[in-house]
């Protein structure tokens, strides 16, 4: 079958579902990751045409079901390096390609050895491009779930750096596991949305990605942020450095926690998309 009959096959099937600039989108990641054929090239040849159609197929099948393109072809980018991502994790997202942005420029110009620690690692995705880009840092990544740190591990190994995976929960951390260990900087994008939230969100994210990862109850939605300062009080050096991705609309709220646990040097910013995302401080 030819891949432009495919493409339209694509069209009839989803135009009702994503904006046609999407569906093309997917069609050509889907061509160029199951038969290595770039957008050019099938502008090129409109009558390029491949034998196994079914994978391709299938993958619609899933685009239809909102499953989440990433996780079809099992991998993304983030930062300019490659990820493999299943469902055990978070897709990275632009925003947090942002927050490891304004992370690496305080630090670059760093001359003397560090420790970062990333909580939640999910697939690694702060880490990794922390440890790629940051020659002088060791850094460590926290998560819960194991089936995350395995993921993390490969892609790790796919993009060539050193990163020491801790599995613990940091609400119920054991203390042997951080002994002797004290960081210069701690950074996390822990669970963040409320369950008043979820009918906020859409339904590839809600039905897909994984929950841990996510969601927060409504009576507590600072959970994670409470563990973590009392967790940096304990084990972030004196001016140390503190960073989270944040919940939108609770940017004060994550100010008065860090003025109230003696935080200096407060800084919230708002990311590409003009929303309260990231909040930084300085441990005095």
């Amino acid at each position: 079958m030819k891949l432009k009959e495919l493409q339209d096959i694509f069209h009839k099937t989803l135009d009702a579902i994503y904006d046609k600039n999407e569906v093309d989108s997917f069609f050509f990641m889907l061509s160029e990751h199951y038969y290595n054929v770039s957008r050019i090239k099938l502008a090129v040849d409109v009558n390029y045409a491949v034998k196994d159609y079914n994978t391709i197929l299938n993958a619609l099948e899933d685009l239809k079901k909102e499953r989440p393109i990433q996780y079809i072809i099992g991998e993304t980018e983030f930062y300019g390096l490659p990820f493999k991502v299943n469902e055990h994790v978070l897709i990275p997202r632009p925003e947090t390609e942002e927050l490891v942005e304004w992370i690496i420029s305080k630090l670059k110009t760093q001359n003397s050895e560090f420790k970062i620690l990333d909580i939640g690692t999910g697939s690694g995705c702060i880490a990794i491009a922390l440890a790629k880009n940051l020659k002088k840092a060791k850094v460590y990544a926290l998560d819960v779930s194991k089936n995350a740190l395995r993921v993390a591990k490969h892609n790790a190994e796919l993009n060539a750096v050193n990163v020491e995976f801790l599995n613990d929960d940091i609400l119920n951390y054991g203390d042997s596991i951080f002994e002797d260990l004290e960081f210069d900087i701690i950074v996390s994008n822990p669970p963040y949305v409320r369950d008043q939230e979820k009918t906020l969100m859409q339904a590839n994210v809600l039905n897909n990605e994984p929950h841990l990862a996510l969601f927060v109850k409504d009576d507590n939605p600072l959970l994670f942020y409470n563990a973590i300062v009392s967790f940096s009080i304990e084990n972030l050096k004196k001016g140390g450095l503190l960073f989270f991705e944040i919940n939108e609309y609770l940017g004060d709220d994550m100010i008065c926690l860090l003025r109230e646990n003696n935080f200096s040097e407060i800084e919230l910013r708002q990311d590409i998309f003009k929303k309260d995302r990231m909040i930084f401080g300085v441990k005095n």
